[in-house]
């Protein structure tokens, strides 16, 4: 019998979703803290997705503001960011999560596709990346009903 090891040299995964709204807005409520603190960082966020910038998210879930450094922002197609993580496999201690704008029907709806990548292919480190694909599917969720009708769905749900 063989092991994952054998097979994989990292574990990562893509979730999407469509929003109803145009690229440049549904980029925005990602970048902006002041909107991302209303509907996905539950503790706030501070600080604009921008090239180099080192920001902080905090979250009632996982208590503890933490880093995040943005690699990219390329409006309002690409936000490239890093941040710390455990059991990872990129030789840092961190992941790569990628989030991608395009526009549908004419710009009036957008696909939005997140990528994260960079863990072990161990026990562990699926753990690690198995939590945070729910906690991006999440956001998709609360980013969706956020734009499209000013719902913070994240509201009362993990305090």
């Amino acid at each position: 019998m063989t092991t994952l090891e054998n097979h994989l040299s990292e574990i990562g995964f893509t979730v999407s979703g469509r929003i109803s709204r145009p690229c440049a807005e549904v980029y925005e409520a990602v970048a902006d803290p002041e909107q991302l603190s209303k509907y996905f960082t539950t503790g706030g966020a501070r600080g604009r997705l921008e090239p180099g910038a080192e920001v902080t998210w905090d979250f009632h879930d996982f208590p503890g503001a933490f880093p995040v450094r943005v690699i990219e922002a390329d409006k309002p197609r690409r936000i490239v960011i890093e941040w710390d993580g455990e059991a990872t496999a990129n030789g840092r201690g961190t992941t790569t999560t990628t989030f991608e704008f395009e526009p549908l029907d004419g710009d009036t709806r957008t696909l939005v596709t997140i990528t994260e990548s960079s863990w072990q292919p161990t026990p562990d480190g699926a753990k690690h990346a198995f939590g945070n694909c729910q906690g991006w599917t999440g956001m998709l969720a609360a980013l969706k009903v956020w734009v499209e009708h000013g719902i913070n769905l994240r509201e009362g749900f993990y305090s």
